[in-house]
């Protein structure tokens, strides 16, 4: 009896002090966040300084609060915020105490309008006469093209560079679905809306097939003219390169080829930026850090005031994450009446998602102008397709990168069917009793036929409303946007081919025009919204069974948590979607 009262003393000591330690590593996640976007403090800036470029994390539009659930499953990743980065390089390019830049490519790095928009700016602070160099110790793909930007690139004498041109990849669960007993039941319109393919078909469609090697043949154009442009080469030559499999080759085959200027181990590159800048140190700056010390309180009254308004993620009715209606209309009739702003840009950076949602967005930017009479811009990111194009289509003007995936025009709609899943596998069966023949198609019966008629004609509905709004927003027949919808999907330079946006170039150029038709090309300051108020108590409140359960499921199945991911949108899906399809390009 005493051994057994020793052991359960010991097993609730045991317990008591894991819920201890847990609970300390709790406060001190809550800590972390409470003190995130805290006051900045100033970074010193001294003559011969470097602005130090890190590109080891993942590059988001904008920065957002710490997620408690990630920080708790160890899931966070740094955060490198598109902005903030072109807007320190902006400042640098006037600021007599820094000489260069030094970009740190290794991991990490953004979409490939976003990498284009680091670009731009690299290549506009060169104009002042002053230096860029990149350094890694293994360039993947989409940061040598940033890399390519500087005036010399050095790499890790036992490095590898990474250029092989991109590739877009699409999971198909039919067969998955088929075995499980689940039939997901498809109504749609557009011959090229494809995000329902892969839970009807095997393979891709040969319209999906022809839209993917179009965009993706021209986005690798761009790249390659881009990389040759810097690196003095052909666009063929950069196309040699990729086809050399160039990650496994040496050092001396990148050097001889122009694809790097040096080899160098980090301390050298290190005391070789010293010796530029005469120091014995190099003093790198912080970009991010750079920017907040140089852009907070400084800017003083300005003669206007542009609201960028960011929308970023999949569209839903309601949630936390990503682009909910039932906040962002709230948001935007606020700014409407907001007397302190004089123009709103949206930052747009989605594949779209709920159609009801995006029509709700849709008409909150519309009562917007009508309100306000103010001049209402967008700035796509890597993509604004489907659901983010619904959103985007009323702008007074919208700018997209070359690189961004926009359009795919089109509606679907999907509906599980379950019953092979219940009846075959789990010897579940229903009977249901209906007083009429009306009903919503549920996911315990396929559809009737009467039922798959009524969900097309709701399709066609909702298609037609989308085209129209896209016609009216660009000041076209009905027709001409017709013929460009059919849900497929442009690149940003085929999309302005096609008068479906206005100008190339991003957010800095959505700002500059804007500033300049208000008369104040040199006087505006820039408001971001939604504000950033989430306070870690709330999220805490917030927290439930269900989302740890979730987050342990996630954190389980590791690199096979976006094929769990993908199934579970399926199901979470609203029954009419605006959306592109679900492809990885790399």
């Amino acid at each position: 009896m005493k051994r057994f009262l020793y052991s359960l003393l010991g097993s609730l000591a045991a317990i008591w002090i894991s819920f201890g330690i847990f609970f300390l590593l709790f406060i001190l996640i809550l800590a972390a966040a409470a003190t995130n976007g805290s006051s900045v403090t100033p970074v010193k800036v001294d003559k011969h300084s470097i602005l130090h470029i890190d590109l080891s994390g993942g590059i988001v539009d904008r920065q957002l609060p710490i997620n408690i659930m990630d920080e708790i499953y160890g899931q966070s990743t740094q955060q490198i915020p598109l902005n903030k980065l072109v807007g320190a390089i902006e400042i640098a390019k006037e600021d007599d105490r820094i000489e260069g830049i030094y970009l740190e490519c290794n991991g990490g790095g953004g979409g490939l309008a976003q990498s284009q928009a680091l670009i731009n700016a690299i290549t506009d602070f060169k104009q002042s006469g002053k230096w860029v160099m990149a350094y890694s110790d293994n360039f993947t793909q989409g940061n040598y093209f940033i890399a390519s930007a500087a005036d010399s690139i050095f790499l890790n004498p036992i490095g590898m560079v990474d250029i092989h041109g991109l590739t877009a990849t699409t999971m198909f669960f039919k067969d998955l679905l088929d075995k499980i007993g689940v039939e997901a039941q498809v109504v749609k319109v557009g011959t090229y809306k494809s995000a329902v393919e892969p839970f009807i078909l095997t393979d891709m469609s040969e319209a999906n097939r022809e839209q993917q090697l179009h965009y993706i043949t021209n986005i690798w154009n761009v790249l390659t003219d881009a990389i040759a442009q810097s690196r003095h080469v052909t666009p063929q030559t950069v196309n040699n390169w990729a086809d050399s499999f160039a990650y496994a080759q040496s050092a001396d085959y990148y050097v001889k080829n122009k694809i790097i200027d040096k080899t160098l181990y980090r301390h050298e590159m290190k005391e070789m930026l010293g010796r530029i800048t005469d120091e014995e140190e190099p003093n790198l700056i912080d970009a991010i850090a750079y920017f907040d010390s140089e852009n907070n309180g400084s800017t003083g009254k300005k003669k206007v005031n542009i609201a960028v308004l960011y929308a970023i993620g999949d569209i839903t009715e309601s949630g936390r994450d990503g682009i909910t209606s039932d906040k962002l209309v709230p948001e935007i009739l606020k700014l409407a009446e907001n007397k302190n702003i004089d123009g709103l840009i949206l930052r747009v950076n989605s594949g779209g998602g709920s159609a009801f949602a995006s029509e709700q967005i849709w008409e909150a930017l519309e009562q917007f102008k009508k309100i306000s009479s103010k001049p209402f811009y967008v700035s796509m990111g890597d993509m604004a397709a489907s659901g983010g194009y619904y959103i985007s289509c009323g702008a007074d003007r919208i700018y997209a990168e070359s690189l961004t995936l926009t359009g795919s025009i089109g509606i679907f709609g999907i509906i599980p069917n379950a019953q092979k899943l219940l009846n075959d596998k789990l010897g579940i069966n229903t009977a249901t009793i209906s007083t009429n023949k009306g009903d919503f198609p549920g996911f315990l019966k396929p559809m009737s036929s009467e039922q798959r008629a009524a969900m097309q004609g709701y399709v066609d509905r909702g298609y037609k409303l989308f085209v129209s709004r896209c016609a009216a927003g660009r000041h076209v027949p009905y027709d001409s946007i017709a013929a460009i919808a059919e849900g497929r999907v442009w690149d940003g330079k085929s999309a302005l081919e096609r008068g479906l946006v206005d100008k190339l170039g991003g957010l800095d150029m959505a700002l500059a025009d804007m500033a300049a038709d208000l008369d104040a090309a040199d006087d505006y300051s820039v408001q971001e919204f939604p504000k950033l108020t989430t306070k870690w108590w709330e999220q805490a409140l917030e927290m439930s069974k269900a989302d740890m359960k979730s987050r342990m499921v996630i954190n389980e199945l590791g690199d096979a948590a976006p094929i769990y991911n993908t199934l579970r949108s399926l199901k979470d899906m609203d029954y009419l979607q605006c959306r592109m399809d679900f492809v990885t390009i790399e």
